[in-house]
Formats: C-alpha cells, sequence, structure tokens
C-alpha cells in the first residue's frame, strides 16, 4: 500500500480537534511522513445501542488516515464493556452482561460505516472484538500485565483519588480496567491509538505494556471532548444517555442539533464536519462580529443530517424545524398510529402510541406539561381522549407528532 505524505493532509490530522499527543507531536509527524504504513484504532465499548457525534469526532480523524493508506482498527471493546470503565465516573459502572453487550453491538458497524468504509478492498479496515484475546487470559497473565503498574500510579487518577477523598466505594475491579484496555495495543500490535481526553490514562497504560512487552513506541492522540465550553458539561454521554445518535432519523439529528447550546457551535464544526477550517474561522469571526447563531447553528445542523442521511433529508428536516418551532405548525409528513378504543386514558394512550415507553413516563410527561391532543396541553393523568371520526394529533414534547384515529 502506497502511504500518502501530503504536508496539509498530515498537518490537519495533527491539529484539527486534537488535545495532546504522547510523546509528542514531532515523532507522530515523522512516523506519517517515513512512508510506512501505521496500525491505528480506536475503541468503544458498547454499553449503548448508539454511536454518538462525540465518537464520530475519532472515526473522522481515522478516515482522514485510511485515506493517507495506514491500516485502520475499530476495536469493539465486548469485554471490557462488562468490566465498565471507571473513567470520569464518580462511582462504579453498573457491569454490563453478554446479553445486554450483544444487543447494543446489534447496529455498531451500521453506524460506524456511515464514516468509515468497510467495504474498501484495497486497504480493509479491520472490525476487532477484545474478548478475543481478554477472555483467554489466565491468571499468570493477568498478573504479569499487572506487575508493569504500581498502586500508586492507578491512584493517581482524578476519579479515584476524588472517590478516596469523598469515602465512596472504590472496586478493585476497577483497576481492571485500564490493563485490560491497555493490554488492546498489545494485541493488536497497534502503532497508534485515537481517543477522547478522558480516556488518557487508559490509553497511557497502553503505551507502557507496548514498550514492555514489544520494546517499541505507540502513539497515544487525544481528542478534544465535545462540552459545554461555559459550564463545561458534556454534550455527548452514553452514560447519560445524552447526545446525538449516528442512528437517529433526521428530524431528531437536526432538531436535537439546534438544541445544542451556541457556545459551542464552533467546536462542533471542527469536530463533526468536513468543513474546511478556513471557513469555519470564517464562520468564528462572524459570531463574533454579531452574526445570529440561530443562523449558523442551521447550517451546522443541515450538515450533520446531510453526512449522516442525505442533503434531501437533510432539506426536509429543516422545513419540518422551521414549521414546528418558527410557525409553530406541524410538519407536513406525520406518522399515523390506529388504537383500539375510541376513548382511552392519556397514559394508556402514550404507551400504545409508543410515544412513551411505560406508564412510569407517560405519567412523568403529562406532569410535565409535555404533551398535547390537538391544540389543548393535558395535565391531568387520569384524562380521558376522545379520538374523533377523522383523528386527531397528538404531540411530545417539542418535535414528536403523530396523528392517532382508530
Amino acid at each position: 500500500m502506497k502511504i500518502n505524505t501530503d504536508e496539509k493532509k498530515i498537518q490537519e490530522i495533527l491539529t484539527r480537534s486534537v488535545d495532546t499527543i504522547y510523546p509528542n507531536r514531532k515523532k507522530f509527524e515523522e512516523m506519517l511522513k517515513s512512508g510506512k504504513q501505521l496500525r491505528v484504532y480506536m475503541g468503544i465499548d458498547p454499553t449503548a445501542t448508539y454511536v454518538h457525534l462525540g465518537h464520530a469526532t475519532n472515526y473522522i480523524i481515522l478516515k482522514r488516515l485510511h485515506g493517507l493508506g495506514h491500516k485502520m482498527i475499530v476495536l469493539i471493546g465486548d469485554f471490557t464493556a462488562m468490566i465498565g470503565d471507571p473513567s470520569d465516573k464518580g462511582a462504579a459502572r453498573k457491569r454490563l452482561t453478554r446479553a445486554d453487550v450483544e444487543n447494543n453491538l446489534k447496529t455498531f458497524k451500521k453506524q460506524i460505516g456511515k464514516i468509515l468504509d468497510f467495504s474498501d478492498k484495497k486497504n480493509p479496515i479491520e472490525l476487532r472484538f477484545n474478548s478475543d484475546w481478554l477472555a483467554n487470559l489466565n491468571f499468570e497473565k493477568l498478573i504479569d500485565i499487572a506487575s508493569n503498574f504500581t498502586v500508586q500510579r492507578m491512584l493517581e487518577r482524578d476519579i479515584f483519588e476524588k472517590r478516596i477523598k469523598e469515602k465512596k466505594p472504590l472496586y478493585v475491579h476497577e483497576f481492571f480496567y485500564p490493563l485490560m484496555q491497555g493490554y488492546d495495543s498489545v494485541a493488536l500490535e497497534a502503532d497508534v491509538e485515537i481517543g477522547g481526553t478522558d480516556q488518557t490514562f487508559n490509553m497511557l497504560a497502553g503505551r507502557q505494556l507496548v514498550a514492555a512487552y514489544q520494546k517499541r513506541e505507540k502513539i497515544v492522540m487525544t481528542t478534544t471532548l465535545l462540552e459545554n465550553p461555559v459550564t463545561g458539561e458534556k454534550l455527548m454521554s452514553k452514560s447519560l444517555g445524552t447526545g446525538i445518535g449516528l442512528d437517529e432519523n433526521p428530524d431528531e439529528m437536526y432538531g436535537k442539533t439546534m438544541a445544542l447550546p451556541d457556545e459551542a457551535i464552533v467546536q462542533v464544526f471542527i469536530d463533526c464536519t468536513y468543513l474546511p477550517m478556513e471557513e469555519i474561522k470564517e464562520m468564528e469571526e462572524q459570531l463574533k462580529k454579531g452574526t445570529n447563531p440561530r443562523d449558523l447553528k442551521m447550517r451546522l445542523a443541515r450538515e450533520i443530517v446531510m453526512l449522516y442521511h442525505s442533503a434531501d433529508d437533510a432539506r426536509k428536516a429543516e422545513e419540518n424545524f422551521v414549521k414546528i418551532f418558527q410557525k409553530k405548525e406541524a410538519p407536513e409528513e406525520v406518522v399515523e398510529v390506529k388504537i383500539k378504543n375510541r376513548e382511552t386514558n392519556i397514559l394508556d394512550l402514550l404507551v400504545e402510541t409508543k410515544l412513551a415507553a411505560s406508564k412510569g413516563e407517560a405519567r412523568r410527561l403529562v406532569e410535565q406539561g409535555g404533551v398535547k391532543v390537538g391544540d389543548q396541553i393535558i395535565s391531568d393523568i387520569n384524562a380521558v381522549v376522545e379520538i374523533p371520526a377523522d383523528g386527531v394529533l397528538v404531540q411530545k414534547g417539542k418535535r414528536h407528532f403523530i396523528k392517532v384515529h382508530n
């Protein structure tokens, strides 16, 4: 495979969405200019059913590296997901079962395939699972891996220090996680690992193990997290159930992008689109000069929907958004649902039409004023809805509409 060493493309990889490169940027730059094919990977634990825009930042970087001819590996942490990554967690994660993991994995390749070309025959992208080697480790090997780290090093993790200070439980199995993720780098014979700054400790553990077992350098590149620059709050988090999933429909994707804080617009353009940096910098200047953030956010929402759906889907999503939020109208295309009874309790109606997953969720929606039938907001959980002959529009929140008839 001939490796492209184009200076401009290499500089974009070294700078765009990048926080820190270990051991340093110069070393990685030398490797990229050497003409040698590098083995590059990013790992993701299937702790939810969706991949979000925060992960997309890293897959976009993999796409750029793949375009230069390097070998890309998408690592699914099916084994580590059952341990639970303690990164940035104030308490131990709930451990997933094998069934949980397999259910979450069902559409991962399809979602990631919206960015990476798994059909490439000249330079195939590998999809690997760390259960292939971690599930077979015996105690002798695990002890050998653990011998490369001190307890003091483990306790350097901010989150571990914080839990000890707050007298919260810190479980021994949580120490295993960075060891396991670190060993992934050895098993994959990786030259480069890419991940968010929340993964720095785990990725550096891999760098240490590669040096110990394979006597060579492994580059670690940490990328910027999508955060609100004012509050520091994560905008995308599987564990919190937030963010914009790559499997979401165009209207949801567009609407959620419009709901992002204005302060995050520029960073999301940088991390989640392919627009040239020159154009993004121009938009940043426009914001400073007083351009309405809404206008640039609509451009951002169109770009994101086009990436994961199509230009036509982006156009329709924007039209629907304008109808719902600016003109206060229902979208042109509304899903129609037939129910059994002409008269039904509002909670039963929400569950039967799948606007709510349970009566508990339905109750919360009604009590919070998030349900409208026709033009009327329903605030009484005991309300009985009568379905007219020509049907009625039911709205949940700001973006969910269905037409109900029987």
